[in-house]
């Protein structure tokens, strides 16, 4: 039997201590760009070790609720933010950690227009997009050497809406 996950709304209040939500929130840095550009400045804590930020693109198949979760990863030396180039939503999964493996996962889905940004070395689930096309920018760690832990659970979790 498989445990169910309900989505929550993603809030950078219940996302904190997992990492920094993206968005158009709270008051503008400046403007820019002869006053016709808000700037929402300095919206994640980026954090890399022994390796630098890199922007790649990412293209991931759309899921359908419910979805099966079976592992989650992390990346030990690097934050790693993702940003979607749809105002579409998409899924976020996170779970504490406990003494090195994951504990309870919790279950987002974002708004449009969210990204989010998994703080160095938290436990999250893959890329879930609800809707095609699926595509990410992602910024984190490009390095030489391994930067990826996966935990499989012995039973999966079923998000649900």
């Amino acid at each position: 039997m498989t445990a169910a996950l309900k989505l929550s709304p993603l809030t950078s209040e219940a996302f904190a201590p997992f990492g920094d939500v993206i968005e158009v929130a709270g008051d503008v840095d400046k403007y820019i760009n002869q006053g016709k550009c808000a700037r929402y400045h300095d919206r994640a804590a980026l954090d890399f070790h022994d390796g630098r930020a890199g922007i790649s693109v990412f293209q991931s198949e759309a899921f359908s609720l419910p979805i099966k979760l079976e592992m989650v990863e992390r990346h030990p030396d690097g934050s790693q933010a993702f940003l979607p180039l749809s105002d579409k939503p998409f899924v976020v999964v996170v779970a504490p950690d406990e003494d090195g493996v994951p504990g309870q996962p919790i279950a987002f889905k974002t708004a449009p227009g969210q990204g989010v940004n998994y703080h160095r070395n938290t436990w999250h689930g893959v890329l879930t997009p609800l809707h095609a096309p699926g595509l990410f920018a992602v910024v984190d760690r490009i390095g030489a050497g391994p930067n990826l832990e996966e935990h499989w659970f012995e039973e999966p979790f079923t998000i649900t809406e």
